[in-house]
């Protein structure tokens, strides 16, 4: 049950009350814009609220004290839609303004606690689960449920690979200083543009090899080369890491340097080219038209592989898709069966281009910004990365006929 004298919160905690399904209601107080860009989100979605900070605190006065203002609002616009058999989280961007928000519900008799870090902590927050172990390897999942970002690791003899980290490389450090393996091997599916990859600071950090398609190691926009330290992958290249063997699998069309790994023939570590509710899009290069056929033919071979392949892709769009362990992953027989787009296969390139064309999402143009820092072209400061960063990743397709994905 939930701690009755907690008043803050950090987000371990907050996700561990998700896994567990705790009877919590959020209260976001963040602007109406930021809050349909992304939100507090977990595998049992609790009943959320947004109430603009601002529209709720009305000072009548600068000697006013701010809590008793919360209170005046909350009774004023508030009251009826707060439950009082639920644990209330009040959430703002950094965590300052919602601790006012939160004392003010504990002084009206709610049980209210303050997400400490607000918004920016919760983006910022990863926990890892267990994929694969047995007596060969280890495979974990990295997850960072804010963004839809996912990445792996795998762990054979003391031996570490990272697959796709995100800017906070610190969490894989941990991770395999936890496992008591030190990381050989940072590898990227493709130069990502949803967020900025930890890639080249992590591979730089330890003097490790740091791998990459060349054909993404030109910004797709700027046609400039890279400037990062890479090692070129091939396509049908295998790297062993222990005892466990890594493939190198070449699918443009997301982008033209996109690439899975096979892990021990059984694991895909897919990228961005297929997600378990969706597929690439394949504009972020601004050549949609272009590359629409390759994602077509990069997608045929990819389906050629035996049904068992557990697919692992890079981000999620629905949260609530992992599976009993919580991990985001299925079988290529599954995805061929349920994921629309895979399914647009059967009818042929031409028909599946024109349905790649008329589903293609709102381009964000901080994509462009996100690709030149992982491409070394721009080296943006932290507060510069957090905000590129805002929001959810649109990196798959918006289904033709449905919601939007990715």
């Amino acid at each position: 049950m939930l701690d009755k004298v907690t008043t803050t919160a950090n987000p371990q905690q907050v996700w561990d009350w998700l896994l567990r399904d705790e009877p919590l209601f959020i209260l976001d107080l963040r602007n109406r814009d930021e809050f349909a860009r992304w939100r507090v989100e977990g595998p049992h979605p609790p009943p959320t609220l947004n109430a603009p900070y601002f529209e709720l605190l009305d000072l009548e006065g600068d000697e006013e004290d701010v809590t008793a203002a919360v209170m005046r609002g909350v009774r004023a616009r508030l009251l009826p839609q707060l439950p009082a058999g639920r644990r209330i989280l009040a959430l703002c961007a950094e965590g300052n303004t919602s601790a006012y928000v939160a004392e003010g519900l504990r002084r009206l008799g709610f049980d209210a606690v303050n997400m400490a870090g607000g918004m920016e902590a919760w983006g910022n927050f990863y926990y890892a689960q267990t994929v694969e172990q047995n007596a060969r390897y280890a495979l974990y999942q990295v997850v960072r449920p804010a963004r839809g970002c996912l990445s792996h690791v795998l762990v054979s003899d003391g031996r570490a690979a990272v697959f796709d980290p995100a800017r906070h490389i610190e969490h894989y450090r941990q991770l395999a200083a936890t496992l008591e393996a030190r990381i050989e091997r940072v590898l990227d599916t493709h130069l990502h543009a949803d967020h900025i990859s930890g890639g080249p600071a992590l591979g730089a950090g330890g003097h490790i090899p740091y791998h990459l398609h060349p054909y993404d190691a030109i910004h797709p926009m700027d046609m400039l080369p890279a400037r990062i330290d890479y090692a070129p992958l091939r396509d049908g290249e295998t790297f062993r890491l222990g005892q466990a063997e890594i493939r190198t699998l070449h699918y443009p069309g997301h982008t033209l340097g996109m690439v899975a790994f096979l892990i021990d023939g059984r694991y895909l570590l897919s990228g961005d080219s297929l997600f378990l509710e969706s597929i690439a899009r394949p504009d972020l290069g601004g050549r949609a038209e272009a590359w629409a056929p390759l994602l077509y033919e990069s997608l045929q071979r990819m389906s050629a592989l035996p049904d068992t392949t557990v697919v692992l892709p890079a981000h999620f769009s629905d949260i609530t898709v992992a599976d009993g362990a919580g991990v985001f992953r299925t079988t290529l027989g599954e995805l061929k069966r349920s994921n629309p787009g895979l399914r647009q296969l059967a009818g042929g390139r031409e028909k599946f281009c024109a349905y790649i064309l008329a589903s293609l999402p709102e381009f964000p143009p901080a994509y462009v910004e996100i690709k030149r820092a992982n491409a070394g072209l721009a080296a943006p400061d932290e507060r510069t990365m957090q905000e590129l960063e805002l929001g959810r990743n649109i990196c798959a397709l918006t289904q033709a006929a449905g919601g939007q994905h990715g």
